[in-house]
Parts: C-alpha cells; structure tokens; sequence
C-alpha cells in the first residue's frame, strides 16, 4: 500500500496554527504546478493542447492564477465564475462556458468576454440567439444515454441532465451552420473521478468517431474536441494516480486512426480537469477537540461538513493523518466528526488510526478540490481561511476566515 506523504511537518502546522487558528484548507504550490507540467508534457504531441480549469473545483483567485501561470485556461459555469475569470484576466477563447438551465444574463457576460459558449440543450441555441446572439464558435454537449456506462460519481448518462442526444447533435450542429456559426466544437463529460484510464480512452474514440460522422454528413471542420474533467485522484492509499504518459499514447493512436486517416487534422485536444489539478494538494487542518465514547467511539474535530461536504454527502473517503503519529500503529477505530446537527456530518466511519488525543492535529488528505468550494453556513457555520504554502517554502493567506460580521452582514434587521 501507498504511504500518503505530507508536504509540511508537524512543526510547521504547529508555527502556521499560532497565526491561523484550525481549522483550515492549505494548498501546496509546488505540486500543484509540478502536476500541471506533467500533464501538458504528456500532450505535448498535439498542437494546441490546453487544459481549462474548472473554476468549480476551487474558485479561489490565487489557485487559479497558478492554472493560468501554467498554459490553463478557465472552464466556468456561472455568472460569477465568468466575472472571476474576467478580473484574473481570461480573455476571448481563454475561457469555456458550459452551463445548463442557463440564464440569459450568463450568455450575454459569456459572448461579451469572446468565452467559448459550449451548449447544453438543443433549446439553448435558439435562446442563445435571442438573447446574446449567435457567436462564430460554438460547442455541443453529447450525452451517450445508453452507448456509456457512466460511473457512480455522475451516473447513468440515461439518468443524467447534462447533454443533449445524437439527433439533437446534429440537429443543432446544422441548425447552427445554418444560422452562420463558422467554427465548431464538441464535449462530453461521461464519467467523474474516474482512474480507470480505459474509461478516458473510449471518450476521447467516441468524440473522435463523432467528428467523423458529423463532418462528412453537414460538412462542418470541428476545430477541437473537449474530453471533459473527469480524471480521477487516488483518494485512498491503495489507489493509483491515471499515467497521463499511457493515457496520451492511447489517444494519440486514436487521433491517428480516426483523425488523421480521415484528413480531419489538425483537431486539437481540450479537457476541463479541476480535481485532477488541484485536488491532492490540498488539505484540510482540524484540531481534535473531544473524545466520546458510547456504542461507538468518536473522535470530534472543529471542521465540520461545512469545511469538506464530499464525506457527509455521498460517502466519499478521504485519507486522514494525525500529525506526529505517522509511523504508529493504526490500533484503534473511530468515527470522526464535526460539529453539525446532522448525524451525516463525518469526515470518517470505522477508520483505524493510532490512538488519538484531545489537542492532535488531524490532516484531512485531497481536499484541493470540491473541498471549500461546496461550504456553505449551516448552523451559522462560518468558512475557514485558506492558505498557500508557497514553492518557496512560506505561506500566504489567500482567504481569510469568516467572521461572525460575515455572517450578519447580509441579513436586515430592520423593523424586526
């Protein structure tokens, strides 16, 4: 089994802790950029390669101006994302706009910036058109339904919202050409933290398939197609991270079969990876507060579900250190917890870890994705800072902690 390695002793949380009080979330730069490079090495055969960061995953400005240092562009759904990717200096085609049940307003700030508009539904294009106008690029979300498996993080591609069927992909493709679109692309997103890397392989041969159909039957040249972001991280230890190096070999081959026999080159290759980028070079700081033992024993932290949802909400695993105890005996068996009135609120159930005590520093593994992103303020939870351990070894606030001002500035009291 795989040891989960730290990127910071014991000493340094303990010095970070007197300055920023526990609990809160710590990226690690260095790896974050080292995994970057790794990734567009790997997909250095294909002109134009670019992976857009799915703001979604962590929207915290100093991460994604990493992504942005390191080639990224910015994958946002929102009106804010597009607001956030615009203050950090994404421009024009820099920026992918998927979104569903879209709002008008987000068409309109995406066709201001030049974002490249990657369509849900079929509908959308003709809302599209009457509210924003249409644009010389456009992208088409395929959703498989029964052609694909899915995974148990996004489903059934039958079950799920996101897409729109073949016929309505052609459909919307000649409608568009129709209407004086010039430029074309296609997304999928199949499967989410997937680490089978034949999941990825029969995603990219699908797309691949795609634009040779579409552009023999309506004459369309696609320009890119975008794989989706659902590369996976090895949460657990046992668990290995996707060969980006075999993965890349086995599109390649593809690209060679599909696209270049069928002179569809030069097709560049996109993906829109979040997690995969940023998800294991985060962590989450608790200081264990209580120990109670009933019919089963509890160890109760000051995170709580409203710093990492991921457990609480669909059982996720994420690994746990408690810091100085690494090398000791795993003895002992707890369900660890937070504070929330609700009984799903466990960062662990039966997890064997040395004997813990009142005052350890507990490390939550993996949590640079989906983690601070998906907080939220019940039982007038406030969110925690997040910090930045730098390549150079210092540390930067990059978001200070909520305070109890927060909290009441948006309520009215007023006439109360």
């Amino acid at each position: 089994m795989t040891q989960k390695t730290l990127p910071f002793t014991k000493s340094q949380i303990e010095k970070i802790i007197k300055e920023y009080p526990t609990p809160f979330h710590i990226y690690d730069e260095k790896g974050i950029r080292e995994n970057a490079k790794k990734l567009y090495k790997a997909f250095s055969w294909i002109e134009g390669f670019k992976n857009y960061f799915a703001v979604k995953a962590n929207p915290n400005p100093y991460l994604i101006k990493i992504a942005k240092e390191e080639g990224m562009g910015v994958d946002c759904s929102s009106l804010t994302e597009l607001i956030l990717a615009e203050k950090l200096g994404f421009r024009d085609e820099e920026i992918m706009f998927s979104s569903n049940e879209t709002h008008f307003r987000e068409f309109q700030k995406a066709k201001q910036l030049g974002a490249i508009i990657n369509l849900d539904d079929i509908s959308l294009l003709s809302y599209l058109e009457k509210h924003a106008g249409l644009p010389e690029i456009l992208c088409f979300r395929y959703n498989p339904g029964p052609l694909r498996e899915g995974n148990r993080f996004i489903g059934n591609p039958k079950e799920a919202k996101f897409g729109m069927t073949k016929k309505q992909l052609f459909d919307g493709c000649k409608t568009a050409r129709d209407k004086g679109v010039k430029r074309f692309g296609l997304h999928t997103m199949v499967v989410s933290n997937e680490l089978d890397v034949n999941a990825h392989v029969e995603t990219a041969a699908m797309l691949f398939d795609l634009v040779v159909e579409l552009s023999k039957k309506l004459g369309i040249k696609f320009e890119f197609v975008n794989l989706g972001g659902g590369i996976g991280i090895p949460y657990k230890p046992e668990q290995k991270s996707v060969d980006y190096i075999f993965l890349s070999k086995e599109i390649k081959k593809l690209y060679g079969k599909k696209i270049v026999e069928n002179k569809l080159n030069p097709l560049r290759i996109l993906m829109e990876n979040g997690r995969l980028i940023i998800g294991p070079y985060g962590y989450l700081v608790t200081t264990v507060l209580h120990k109670k033992e009933i019919y089963k024993n509890y160890v109760g932290v000051d995170a709580c579900m409203a710093n990492l949802m991921r457990p609480g909400m669909y059982g996720a695993y994420h690994h746990e250190t408690i810091l100085g105890k690494e090398n000791k005996p795993k003895n002992y068996t707890y369900d660890v917890v937070g504070s929330l009135c609700e009984n799903n609120d466990k960062f662990a159930i039966d997890r064997k870890l040395p004997k813990v005590e009142i005052g350890d520093i507990l490390v939550i593994h993996d949590t640079g994705a989906h983690g601070y992103s998906m907080g939220f303020q019940y039982n007038g939870k406030l969110r925690s800072a997040e910090l930045l351990l730098k390549s150079d070894g210092s540390i930067k606030k990059i978001r200070r902690a909520e305070t109890i001002d927060d909290y009441f500035a948006t309520l009215d009291f007023k006439g109360l």
